[in-house]
């Protein structure tokens, strides 16, 4: 399980403008700041669709932490 407290950091990081919501283009952008640059915005969209819980085609905190405690 992870820790919560990381997880929010974490999520913080991506999260790059602050919504609480973590788009396709975050998740791809904080890859490529982790070295990741072949990451395409179609993998990233798919990423994101595959955690997406509620279908808004963004992650939410909660679909986050729930990813990570899978």
């Amino acid at each position: 399980m992870a820790d919560i407290d990381e997880a929010r950091e974490q999520f913080k990081r991506i999260d790059a403008d602050g919504d609480g919501y973590i788009t396709a283009a975050e998740f791809k952008s904080a890859l490529a700041q982790g070295g990741d640059w072949n990451v395409t915005d179609t993998v990233a969209e798919a990423i994101i669709k595959q955690r997406d819980l509620n279908g808004d085609k963004v992650l939410s905190f909660d679909e986050f932490w729930d990813y990570l405690n899978k």
